[in-house]
């Protein structure tokens, strides 16, 4: 005798029915606690880097205000209203911050290294006597007997615990020849593209004119 609870042909129309596994609870919670999380980094950045950030203006003004708030228990209810908002993107959307952010961790990384880079160089020429020929060998256009009374003055001031005027102004003058020749790269990078689509563009003209002599 057919089972009433089943279809017309002995089954269940829900037994062909293709499964769906849907998250845990713990798994939802944690996505809840990663999205919160990303919406907490996106507040300590700077103001600049989220208004330049691409995602909607809802979610971003909810940021925004949160870093406009000072009181803390204020702060702490716009933090959870920012998760909230955080948590109505999309997986897309969601990516495009993530990378975002990676990309302003490489670079804070190789801005602390070039930093670290220039502190060393400014020990060495507090350390040796030659570094400083080396430097001004790389940049005759810098003032050697300033340089000199800088180190000398750094060197006193670190002796006799005073404060570091000396020793700030020469990390400030290493600081401006490393962004001179960032420049320059750069420039030198953009003229060399020029180039390259200049060789091109010629190739292209060249052949165009044999033809058009054919």
């Amino acid at each position: 005798m057919p089972n009433a609870n089943r279809g017309a042909v002995g089954f269940q129309s829900t037994e062909f029915e293709q499964e769906y596994e849907r998250p845990s609870k713990t798994e939802l919670k944690r996505q809840s606690d990663a999205l919160q999380a990303l919406g907490h980094e996106l507040v300590d950045q700077p103001r600049d880097r989220v208004k330049r950030m691409e995602m909607p203006d809802d979610v971003k003004d909810a940021i925004l205000e949160c870093q406009n708030i000072k009181n803390h228990e204020g702060r702490r209810r716009q933090l959870q209203y920012v998760g909230k908002k955080m948590r109505s993107l999309s997986d897309e959307e969601v990516a495009v911050i993530v990378r975002t952010i990676e990309g302003w961790k490489g670079a804070s990384k190789a801005d602390t290294a070039a930093l670290h880079a220039l502190e060393r160089r400014r020990e060495k020429l507090l350390a040796d006597d030659k570094a400083l020929t080396t430097l001004l060998g790389e940049h005759p256009e810098l003032d050697g007997q300033h340089l000199r009374t800088l180190i000398r003055n750094a060197r006193k001031e670190q002796a006799e615990h005073k404060p570091p005027k000396a020793y700030r102004e020469i990390f400030q003058i290493l600081k401006d020849l490393d962004a001179k020749a960032r420049r320059a790269a750069k420039a030198a990078a953009g003229a060399s593209e020029d180039e390259d689509e200049d060789e091109d563009g010629g190739d292209y003209d060249n052949g165009r004119e044999d033809r058009d002599d054919e």
